[in-house]
């Protein structure tokens, strides 16, 4: 079973650049977006055998978030039911036989740490959330989670220690959801490779000279560690300033 999680930036010039050319030869068996940055009725993706689920942001343009799977699920839900949190279109759950599924796009602590109070609410919400469908059966939170955990999983730590992304606050609310009892997938199956990035700014070629952020994330609950099959960042993949990030699970 194939899982995967790209955040777009911008679902609509990601069509232009190729996006489904790339869903099709993936035949995922569930794909999760993030930043689609559309409003309802703006797009319509002809995605035969999938269900498609999105949520918007009040905000024309901003956030949004998406579930496309061939399996429909029991029930899905959206936003987390916190009136403060549930205007960005920033959370949808899917509710399977084995497991929830939430994508979630999470909220950037802007340029000078503008946002970091609201992003430390935030994560303490979501996760809370998480913890509660986590009572139910095992989850599984996919999605741009803006924040590179650890100084393997950025380019040049030394010099982002304060900047959006990269505080000790937003690396600590990450250990906090881990220790909560999660696993970073990625980091399972690889957990000293170097250079491994999903998201690079438009900036300098960082691209081009792999000067990136890890930002993207499969977390999974430790009820599934045994049907953790394998983990991949898709970094040639191109049509956004991030990559998809794949999760394996045995069937």
């Amino acid at each position: 079973m194939k899982l995967i999680s790209w955040n777009v930036n911008g679902i609509r010039a990601c069509v232009r650049k190729g996006f489904l050319d790339f869903f099709n030869d993936a035949d995922a068996y569930i794909m999760c977006l993030q930043e689609t940055k559309i409003s309802e009725g703006q797009i319509e993706l002809e995605l035969d055998g999938y269900h498609q689920y999105f949520n918007y942001a009040d905000k024309k343009g901003y956030s949004g978030t998406a579930i496309l799977t061939k399996e429909e699920p029991i029930q899905v839900t959206y936003d987390i039911g916190i009136d403060e949190h549930d205007h960005e279109g920033r959370v949808i759950t899917a509710e399977y036989d084995a497991f929830y599924l939430v994508t979630v796009y999470t909220p950037n602590s802007q340029r000078g740490l503008a946002r970091l109070d609201y992003r430390m609410k935030w994560e303490d919400d979501f996760r809370a959330y998480i913890l509660g469908l986590e009572d139910k059966k095992p989850v599984i939170i996919c999605g741009d989670m803006n924040v590179a955990h650890e100084e393997i999983d950025i380019k040049n730590p030394k010099s982002n220690k304060k900047n959006a992304g990269f505080t000790m606050e937003e690396r600590n609310q990450m250990t906090n959801l881990l220790e909560a009892g999660y696993i970073d997938s990625f980091r399972y199956f690889y957990p000293d490779l170097e250079g491994a990035y999903s998201w690079w700014s438009y900036i300098g070629k960082a691209r081009d000279r792999n000067v990136g952020w890890r930002l993207d994330y499969f977390q999974v609950s430790k009820k599934l560690e045994d049907k953790l099959e394998g983990a991949s960042i898709l970094s040639e993949v191109m049509g956004s300033d991030h990559c998809p990030v794949v999760l394996e699970l045995k069937a």
